[in-house]
């Protein structure tokens, strides 16, 4: 069997193209290579808090055979990046990341100088989407914006696992987020922008705040069901967001056909049934660039079935041209995932047509980690 989309040709700066019985394409017409990409981190990460070690990392990364980098610049509230459109919205206190603004430094730009040095794509991830904050109960921004908040059935700002939430649903929220992307497309040299698995989404236990009770009456003719996971309650949630992600690829396609429209969620079904994230609907849809599905296991045998279906997802539903790689973790927190669990991973990957790599993230791949880098660039990336 081949999965090989024949209708693909190289694109512009992307130069997308897929190998024979591959589901990736490439990001650089020149290299003609695969996606091998790698998150880049400022939690539990040190690479991004000095020039010095931004121009020594994205090095380490471009000797080793990686060619595109998602730097996160939308955490907890906060833009690594200097934001007007924050700064307008919040004040000039929360123009950027506190610990940035002290610096004086907009670690965005100098990623983006060091990486065309050695031909990295760049393509910035807004890792909290529609998340506003994680265990502030409320924070800057619903303090601010109270009628922005999701609410699950109590009434009760929605959290799920530390994280408090923005109503994705809501217009105002949709465009403040909007507005964060497209500031970065605008103001910086970038190759794309990331939503991941909070952007579009939101915790299928919300959809109770007083708009989202109005709307769905307005729409429906009924009243917001008591279960949550109601299906015909979780499918019009979800189709919301489904609405957003084609909003979010219009917006940037309009301020430039070029830019690639990353999204890189949850595994589906998972992702519809708790974070309303139908991405089947997204490439049905024709709004996704490029698709990285966080593949996040701890064991081969649960990867070799999570990647099973994630293949048959996208196969089933792709429409146009895509790109596709597997989101691999190989740290969180204490714990990692070695070579020895990464090479079964790529052989795996290559069974089933994929050849492309995302790693979660950067500080799992050199000594920490028994220099994960160099043993694939020695055996798979060279």
């Amino acid at each position: 069997m081949s999965l090989r989309w024949k209708t693909l040709l190289p694109l512009f700066v992307t130069g997308f193209s897929f190998g024979s019985c591959t589901l990736s394409s490439t990001p650089d017409a020149v290299t003609s290579e695969p996606i091998r990409g790698v998150w880049v981190t400022n939690i539990d990460s040190e690479i991004l808090f000095s020039d010095d070690s931004i121009a020594d990392g994205l090095k380490k990364l471009a000797d080793r055979g990686f060619n595109t980098i998602y730097p996160v610049v939308w955490n907890d509230g906060y833009t690594l990046h200097p934001s007007q459109v924050m700064a307008d919205r919040f004040g000039e206190e929360f123009r950027q990341d506190t610990l940035f603004q002290k610096q004086g430094r907009d670690p965005l730009q100098t990623v983006i100088e060091e990486a065309r040095k050695h031909g990295l794509r760049v393509i910035p991830w807004f890792e909290f989407g529609f998340s506003s904050s994680y265990r502030q109960n409320e924070g800057h921004i619903l303090s601010s914006y109270p009628e922005w908040a999701a609410k699950d059935q109590s009434g009760s700002i929605l959290k799920k696992n530390g994280f408090e939430w923005m109503n994705a649903i809501h217009p105002e929220v949709q465009a403040f987020v909007t507005d964060l992307v497209l500031e970065v497309a605008r103001k910086y040299d970038i190759d794309g922008i990331q939503g991941d698995d909070r952007l579009p989404a939101m915790p299928s236990e919300g959809g109770y705040s007083e708009f989202t009770r109005d709307l769905y009456l307005k729409e429906t003719g009924q009243e917001v069901p008591e279960d949550p996971r109601d299906a015909e309650f979780l499918q019009w949630k979800s189709d919301k967001l489904s609405d957003y992600a084609v909003d979010l690829y219009n917006s940037v396609k309009e301020l430039d056909p070029e830019l690639i429209v990353s999204f890189a969620p949850s595994v589906y079904p998972w992702s519809k049934e708790e974070y309303l994230q139908d991405w089947p609907e997204w490439l049905r849809r024709g709004v996704v660039d490029e698709l990285i599905p966080q593949a996040y296991r701890w064991t081969v045998d649960a990867y070799k079935t999570t990647a099973k279906e994630m293949v048959d997802s996208f196969t089933t539903n792709q429409n146009g041209d895509v790109a596709f790689a597997s989101g691999v973790i190989i740290k969180a927190g204490p714990r990692y995932n070695d070579y020895t669990y990464v090479k079964e991973i790529i052989s795996t990957n290559r069974s089933l047509g994929i050849d492309a790599e995302v790693y979660f993230f950067y500080e799992g791949l050199f000594e920490q980690n028994g220099n994960l880098a160099d043993s694939l660039f020695q055996y798979h990336y060279r």
